[in-house]
């Protein structure tokens, strides 16, 4: 009788060791699951989507670079979806992660991630597209105002004159805002000396290309054909609007905008349908964040020397630089980067 007393005297005084849990930034952690080692940094990344091409590389270079450096590292991709962002965010939260990495879906709702992530004592790095009104505590990205910059300095080099169409990405993307205020930095004096017309000026919801091509149809049917450039905001849009173009039989002759360098974007610049894409070396930020989280979840300092207000704070940032890739370009900025090949851009 004795023995079965202290048996269950043992297993509920386990029990309790069990609930009591860690102990993080000294606050008990009673409700998170640690799923590493005590000594190991746990790394959470959310991701917006998985179903365009380049996030694919973001994810692996990310985690790649992460576990080099010792830590463990878990991706979710909600695909497009605010509500399941917020849950899956909770979840790497529940498991115990250290810091999470964010590539917000929407830019004002995924404030809550970062309530959520402080309140229980995690930092949230966001990653390539800024969270709006919250106080974020860092912000790595490229200079997406440049991004918007070079996209117009291309298209005006090949149309210095007449009515151009711009197309942007999702107005709740901050990094589509972003894109469209470069792209007016340099569109805007040229308006107000008459030398161009802005004919067209539309957001994309949701980068949705199908959406692109009809905002393009509309631009087109608005004024007859007769426009003479388009300043698209990543390739996703550009492939609506030449489609929208091609219908029309201007196809390759009217110069389009894109960015994000991917396959079929390079693609289509290599055929003159479109003029040029930004290569944003995916390489470079992945394993800058990468190398950034880790730091942070350490607690050590980071060397932010830029900031970002995103309507909260003043976000300590820091942007890389964004490259032009022309038809002339190709080889020496993704082929030789190593990402794109030879044979998949030329089929050689």
């Amino acid at each position: 009788m004795k023995k079965r007393i202290w048996t269950v005297l043992v297993l509920v005084l386990s029990m309790m060791l069990a609930a009591c849990g860690t102990v993080k930034n000294g606050k008990p952690a009673t409700e998170a699951v640690k799923l590493t080692a005590d000594d190991q940094l746990y790394i959470g990344f959310v991701l917006d989507t998985l179903k365009d091409e380049r996030w694919y590389k973001d994810k692996e270079l990310f985690e790649e670079a992460v576990r080099s450096q010792g830590a463990r590292v878990k991706t979710l991709a909600a695909n497009g979806n605010d509500d399941v962002q917020l849950k899956q965010a909770e979840l790497l939260i529940e498991e115990g992660v250290d810091v999470l990495v964010v590539v917000p879906h929407d830019a004002a709702f995924s404030a809550a991630i970062v309530e959520l992530a402080h309140k229980a004592d995690v930092k949230v790095i966001s990653y390539d597209r800024l969270i709006t009104n919250a106080p974020v505590d860092y912000y790595i990205s490229f200079d997406n105002v440049k991004v918007g910059e070079v996209q117009a300095a291309e298209i005006v080099k090949q149309a210095p004159s007449g009515s151009i169409a711009y197309i942007g990405g999702a107005e709740s993307d901050n990094n589509a805002i972003l894109f469209r205020q470069g792209a007016m930095n340099v569109l805007k004096p040229l308006i107000d000396k008459g030398t161009i017309k802005l004919v067209y000026d539309q957001y994309t919801d949701g980068w949705d290309p199908k959406k692109a091509e009809a905002n393009m149809k509309t631009a087109l049917g608005k004024n007859g054909n007769k426009i003479n450039a388009v300043v698209a905001a990543n390739d996703g849009t550009a492939g609506g609007v030449i489609n929208a173009l091609s219908a029309a039989g201007l196809a390759g002759k009217v110069p389009v905008s894109g960015q994000d360098a991917e396959l079929e974007g390079v693609r289509r610049v290599v055929a003159g349908t479109q003029s040029m894409t930004v290569y944003k070396p995916i390489s470079l930020l992945a394993t800058q964040a990468a190398e950034m989280a880790v730091k942070v979840a350490a607690d050590k300092e980071i060397n932010a020397d830029q900031s970002i207000n995103n309507g909260a704070a003043d976000i300590p940032a820091v942007l890389l630089e964004p490259v032009a890739v022309t038809k002339d370009t190709i080889r020496t900025t993704v082929v030789k980067d190593g990402y794109l090949t030879e044979e998949q851009v030329y089929g050689k």
